[in-house]
């Protein structure tokens, strides 16, 4: 029988070790400043109905006529019912709030959400087909001043997971009202009727579903073109030109710089009055790490009152893309380690004890598995062999267990980050411990074991 290799779906990435540190610590770092503004964590399935995206992102959008993962029940359950893989985040926390009932419980919802996305597009770097965004969603107040709390949120997490060279791109879209956003459909329709030739196939089709979601495509002649087309800030209504104004104004006392970018539009039918993108200048031509907006009709559209609503997405996987020193980050994300080497049988015995005792007092430790045996025993690694195998963990103390150290009952210590080594009595391990892992002197008898 041939035996059958397996690989991972095209789009798709495996983690291990230090990666996976990484990511939890951009996890991590936006958990805290959720918290910190206010935001509590909501899960959702990693499948909803289709019809859910149909109607809050847009029939006519990318996301719904070509990149939803479809998933099949069982043949024999009979379901007609039709489901497909998240591909964005907002209209299931839309449909979650509206479904439990939040609405009635709070006057403002403040919302987080880390999770798997999915959508079948060409694979490219940073952008997959199962990717991970977390993003934050406010429903429940028009004010500009919370479209001003969700872009500094957006702000101060990358700025805190080390991106620096970013930049704020904002616009308004408008309502619905009849002197606002229709007025400038109309003249993107009046624009583009004598260039229709010159669109991609996909555009000279959106052009009579969703003339909008031309200013969005990413093929060149079209952004060349589009680059001349009408602003929609030209358009705003009264209402929609003041909320406009007031956000312009927040930004600029919280100190968040921004650039206004009449044609920025976001490729999501859902959005109302503010869109903003925030990019990174090392990520080249496609440069978006978080982007979002308002979507003033999106809870009233699923089914629930009439209620406005902000919020962003990020992916994870362009965050750390974006990152110039990723390896820093990797190394600043992992645990203080220590590692026990023991040179003899019995000075196993005594490191196994000891890393018992350290993991019950929560000490990232580990020890020395050697691959071999010889005659049924393990085959011990040697000094140089087992600092080796430290090393490689990423060690920030090895503790040395010798015939020397037996039989006086102490240890040798070694600090692999300040380059340092000193001996202590084997009772004061735990101290010794805690005062290296906190950068305390441990005030050591030094000794050149290792020198």
């Amino acid at each position: 029988m041939t035996q059958q290799s397996f690989r991972r779906p095209r789009g798709t990435q495996d983690l291990f070790g230090d990666q996976v540190r990484s990511w939890r610590t951009v996890e991590e770092t936006f958990r805290s400043l959720c918290a910190v503004y206010g935001y509590r964590e909501i899960r959702t399935p990693v499948f909803e109905s289709r019809g859910l995206f149909e109607r809050s992102v847009g029939d006519a959008t990318d996301i719904v006529e070509k990149q939803m993962f479809r998933v099949c029940a069982p043949q024999d359950q009979g379901t007609k019912e039709e489901w497909v893989l998240r591909p964005e985040g907002t209209a299931p926390v839309a449909r979650a709030v509206i479904e439990n009932g939040l609405l009635s419980r709070y006057s403002l919802i403040k919302a987080f959400y880390i999770a798997p996305i999915f959508r079948y597009e060409r694979p490219q770097s940073g952008r997959l087909r199962q990717h991970h965004q977390c993003g934050v969603e406010a429903v429940g107040s028009p004010d500009p001043a919370l479209d001003g709390e969700v872009i500094t949120l957006g702000w101060h997490f990358l700025s805190e997971c080390g991106l620096r060279d970013l930049e704020v791109s904002l616009n308004s879209i408008g309502c619905l009202r009849p002197d606002c956003r229709p007025r400038f459909r109309l003249s993107l329709l009046e624009f583009w009727a004598s260039k229709v030739h010159l669109l991609c196939p996909d555009c000279q089709r959106r052009l009579k579903t969703n003339p909008l979601r031309i200013l969005d495509c990413k093929q060149e002649g079209c952004q060349k073109i589009a680059r001349q087309s009408p602003k929609s800030t030209q358009f705003l209504c009264s209402s929609c030109r003041s909320h406009f104004s007031q956000l312009k104004a927040f930004l600029k006392t919280l100190n968040i710089s921004f650039e206004e970018d009449g044609h920025l539009v976001r490729g999501l039918d859902y959005y109302t009055r503010t869109v903003f993108e925030i990019r990174s200048g090392v990520l080249g031509a496609q440069n978006t790490v978080l982007g979002g907006g308002r979507y003033d009709g999106l809870i009233e559209q699923l089914g629930g009152p009439p209620t406005p609503g902000v919020g962003f997405g990020c992916g994870i996987e362009r965050v750390l893309l974006a990152l110039s020193d990723r390896a820093s980050l990797e190394r600043a994300s992992r645990p203080s380690t220590v590692f026990l080497i023991a040179l003899n049988e019995e000075a196993r015995t005594r490191a196994l004890r000891l890393l018992s005792e350290l993991r019950r007092q929560n000490i990232p430790c580990d020890m020395d598995y050697p691959e071999g045996e010889e005659s049924g025993r393990i085959r011990i690694r040697s000094l140089k062999g087992q600092m080796r195998q430290a090393d490689k963990r990423g060690a920030h103390l090895v503790l040395i267990i010798g015939e020397d150290e037996l039989k006086g009952d102490f240890l040798t210590f070694r600090d692999m980050l300040n380059r340092r080594q000193w001996t202590a009595p084997a009772p004061t391990v735990i101290q010794q411990i805690a005062r290296c892992l906190n950068d305390q002197d441990p005030s050591p008898q030094v000794t050149d074991r290792l020198k």
